[in-house]
């Protein structure tokens, strides 16, 4: 079993940027990519982006690329993401998300077996 543990979120001005983190504990062995989505209130759960854990390739939706970066400590089992230039619309709670096994897509939270209990970003106008 896998805990994950984010950190991170505030309340922004919008442009302004904030760094999430995400700890993962437990049987971490084998992880093969950890994510970051968000949900905003009356929304569906979206993706955000994604890294592998040994190559450390990327993924981002479109609406981020550009301002948010993905990141891993593999000695440190966490996970970041540093989101810069923010707008009212990243507001949501976002969610860490680590899957075992690697995927064609790690846009659908069906890739992922194991969830962290979020952090809420306000982007205040």
């Amino acid at each position: 079993q896998v805990q994950l543990v984010e950190s991170g979120g505030g309340l922004v001005q919008a442009g302004g940027s904030l760094r999430l983190s995400c700890a993962a504990s437990g049987r971490t062995f084998p992880i093969a990519v950890m994510g970051w989505f968000r949900q905003a209130p009356g929304k569906e759960r979206e993706f955000v982006a994604a890294i592998t854990w040994s190559g450390g390739s990327t993924y981002y939706t479109d609406s981020v690329k550009g301002r948010f970066t993905i990141s891993r400590d593999n000695a440190k089992n966490t996970v970041y993401l540093q989101m810069n230039s923010l707008k009212p619309e990243d507001t949501a709670v976002y969610y860490c998300a680590a899957g075992r096994y690697y995927s064609d897509t790690y846009d659908y939270p069906h890739v992922y077996d194991y969830w962290g209990q979020g952090t809420q970003v306000t982007v205040s106008s």
